[in-house]
């Protein structure tokens, strides 16, 4: 059984105007509000989302006491499933135990993953209420469910998630089709890079 740690948002779902919006909404309550639009929004995720806040001086207690209303006013409905990524999902987990790890919250990733057909495809969701580096969530589930480091996979969109999983020392999977571009999703690294779901299956030889 290998052990496959998926991000949500951009892997699994199609979420970036909704998380953008968010986001932008938290800091202009606590009036330190993004200045540069998107591109300095996924700046945020070229490290640790919640780290990159910290090193651009916002107050993170304030920023995660703003988000609890706002993340109230999301609707899921908003939010896409990406194509063909939930067939892929159902097959890779007839035999391995599957894993999101996200720096959203849990209770939204589950019910968008209920609302687009996941079912109960994930064994378990640890999203910013569980902790907030992913980094160090990869190394909780290492333990939690005693899997060798050459049988776990952390599958990402972002630089910052590429290099989580490598600081964590699984291997890193990095997808095209999320927020990040392929050319810096290349210069992070991956051990693995893919730019259709349907790839994800030939990191277990089982279900091809």
């Amino acid at each position: 059984m290998k052990l496959f740690l998926f991000d949500f948002d951009g892997v699994l779902v199609d979420s970036l105007d909704v998380y953008e919006k968010t986001v932008t909404d938290c800091l202009i309550k606590i009036n330190q509000p993004l200045t540069r639009g998107r591109e300095e929004f996924l700046e945020l995720f070229e490290g640790n989302f919640y780290e990159s806040l910290v090193q651009k001086g916002v107050d993170l207690e304030a920023f995660m006491k703003a988000s609890v209303d706002i993340l109230a006013q999301v609707k899921i409905n908003d939010i896409k499933p990406i194509e063909g990524v939930v067939s892929v999902v159902k097959r890779m987990q007839k035999n391995n135990c599957l894993i999101v790890i996200s720096s959203n919250n849990t209770s939204s990733i589950r019910e968008a993953l209920a609302l687009f057909g996941y079912n109960d495809y994930f064994r378990e969701i640890l999203g910013s209420d569980f902790m907030l580096s992913k980094k160090d969530k990869i190394l909780y589930a290492i333990k939690k469910y005693q899997a060798s480091s050459d049988d776990i996979y952390y599958i990402g969109d972002t630089t910052g998630d590429i290099k989580e999983g490598k600081q964590a020392g699984v291997k890193t999977v990095g997808v095209t089709w999320g927020w990040h571009s392929r050319e810096k999703m290349v210069l992070a690294g991956p051990d693995y890079l893919f730019d259709n779901p349907a790839d994800l299956l030939t990191l277990d030889e089982g279900v091809i």
